[in-house]
């Protein structure tokens, strides 16, 4: 069913029906009234006046974005299921990111873990907070390159209920919060902040011991070694007791996520090794990874080179 068919079916489809394959799918699934207004875009108060007959006003507006959403799932039945990515895979690279962030948290330094895209620094990032406690990562991005808003990622990393006002005083409560935790502060993206906000993170350090791991692309690095700025960054700089560069990843990367999706076939795992050869690394990989799973399951045939190569170019649009 195409999409110009859908919206027919939706135009003339009663709202009495729509709401009885509502109230259907509702029960069949078990789902909540929550999660269905969430997920068609309409008030939850409006679905449950709708399920329950009381709603007052015109429903057809309503009811044609839960025809949508109904049609929507339809749509997804009918496509392969979407493989599931394997959960946390130990690479050769991944384990050099983890033993940084150990180092930082066990000694309370300050480790810097910078590179490439895609080369799994997050997902390791998030892998070591698994195993341990006190540890907490916050994503810096554009909006968040001063020192105030910088702080308010921390805090709402450390899980503060209220932010409270201002730098100085977000300063101090996090502070507060750190001390005697013995834990680790993971700053992602942190090339996004200002000189001012990566010393302002550097005084957090300073002030309780926590192990602080700065984590970005080559811009990180360089900001604190070269140029104008580097005088600025010398107290930060002086403080870093390890510096791990992930520019690119290896073969071995490839092959041990390769093989927690299945890959068996050498000519799908040296397609693989390609990709990850190129921008976005083992991201890129994933992903491929699971589209061509999911072509593989659809055509009911084992994963193969074929399967990667068509997987690559309909994520690239075709690019080699």
């Amino acid at each position: 069913m195409n999409d110009s068919t859908n919206d027919n079916v939706i135009a003339m489809e009663s709202p009495e029906a729509v709401i009885a394959r509502v109230r259907d799918e509702i029960g069949r699934r078990g789902l909540s009234q929550a999660q269905v207004a969430r997920e068609a875009g309409i008030s939850q108060s409006s679905l449950a006046q709708l399920l329950g007959g009381t709603y007052a006003a015109n429903p057809r507006k309503m009811t044609v974005r839960l025809a949508q959403w109904l049609a929507r799932l339809s749509q997804q039945r009918a496509q392969p299921v979407m493989p599931q990515a394997p959960g946390w895979v130990s690479t050769p690279t991944a384990e050099r990111i983890l033993a940084a962030l150990a180092y930082a948290h066990m000694a309370g330094d300050v480790a810097v873990i910078y590179g490439g895209a895609g080369v799994g620094k997050t997902t390791a990032a998030r892998e070591y907070a698994a195993r341990f406690p006190n540890i907490w990562i916050a994503t810096m991005t554009p909006a968040t390159a001063g020192v105030t808003t910088a702080l308010e990622e921390v805090c709402l990393a450390l899980g503060f209920r209220e932010l409270p006002g201002g730098g100085a005083r977000m300063q101090r409560e996090l502070v507060a919060r750190l001390q005697g935790s013995e834990g680790l502060l993971v700053i992602d993206e942190a090339q996004h902040l200002s000189v001012a906000a990566l010393d302002a993170l550097r005084a957090l350090h300073d002030a309780t011991g926590i192990g602080l791991a700065l984590m970005g692309n080559e811009l990180i690095y360089a900001r604190m070694t070269g140029g104008t700025r580097a005088v600025w960054l010398d107290r930060l700089f002086s403080r870093i007791g390890r510096r791990l560069r992930v520019q690119r990843v290896v073969r071995d990367d490839v092959a041990a996520l390769a093989a927690a999706h299945g890959v068996e076939e050498a000519a799908a795992l040296r397609r693989l090794v390609e990709i990850g050869g190129q921008a976005g690394a083992l991201r890129a990989v994933g992903k491929t990874l699971r589209l061509a799973r999911m072509m593989a399951a659809g055509q009911g045939t084992e994963l193969g080179a074929d399967h990667i190569a068509a997987a690559w170019a309909d994520l690239t649009g075709g690019a080699a």
